[in-house]
Parts: C-alpha cells; sequence; structure tokens
C-alpha cells in the first residue's frame, strides 16, 4: 500500500505500485485493474486522485481503458507508441519553458552577485 504522508503525490504513488507488480510478474498483461471506488475504498483516496492513477498508468503505458469495462494491464511498447493527451503534451511544454526561464533567471542572479562582489572589491 501506498505511504500517504512521503512527500510524492497519493496518485503517483498508487500508479507506482501498479507498475511494480506489472514489472515483477503479479500483474499480467490483459489482466483487470482495479476501478476507481475499488482504488478509492482500497486506498482512502478521492475519486480524483483514483482517476489522476489510473490515467498516469495509461499514460506511461501500462494500461489501457475500454469505455464500460474498465482499464486493463499493458506493457509500455506494446501496441504502438504511447499516445499523449493534448493536455499532457501543452503542460510539458509550459514546463518546459519554465525551466528554461528558471536557467536564465539564475543565470542572471549570477551575473549581479558578480557585480555586486565587483564593487564591494572596488571600495
Amino acid at each position: 500500500m501506498a505511504d500517504f504522508t512521503a512527500e510524492r503525490a497519493a496518485y503517483l504513488q498508487i500508479a507506482d505500485e501498479f507498475k511494480r507488480k506489472i514489472q515483477e510478474g503479479e500483474l499480467t498483461p490483459g489482466d483487470k485493474l482495479p476501478s476507481e471506488s475499488e482504488l478509492m475504498t482500497r486506498h482512502s483516496v478521492s475519486r480524483t486522485v483514483a482517476r489522476q492513477a489510473i490515467s498516469r498508468l495509461r499514460e506511461d503505458g501500462y494500461a489501457t481503458s475500454h469505455q464500460g469495462k474498465g482499464s486493463f494491464v499493458a506493457l509500455p511498447g506494446e501496441g504502438g507508441p504511447v499516445k499523449r493527451s493534448p493536455e499532457f503534451e501543452q503542460i510539458t511544454e509550459y514546463l518546459s519553458e519554465v525551466r528554461r526561464d528558471l536557467r536564465r533567471l539564475a543565470e542572471r542572479m549570477d551575473q549581479l552577485e558578480e557585480l555586486v562582489r565587483d564593487q564591494g572589491r572596488a571600495k
């Protein structure tokens, strides 16, 4: 069971638990995954957290979902490339931009600190 006192988000811990079970062969491709309701009960989490965990498994290629039937174990790379939602791609691009901006900001801060040190030495 996931340790929800850790700093890692609950949905990631749940997804990681299922990935481990799949990688160790405890769950095999085609096995039915628990429903959102079952995850909510088993892990004492909200529907949103349960949904995010299943969504993460799908995004990482460890699950496929079929409308009205549920989610099933899959292995990454089987059945073609992993499809990412447009929202996922948009967020990923946004995070890349934020990282670039942070690197530029850090460089500017380094330059400013160097200028301040140089001015202090000149006095």
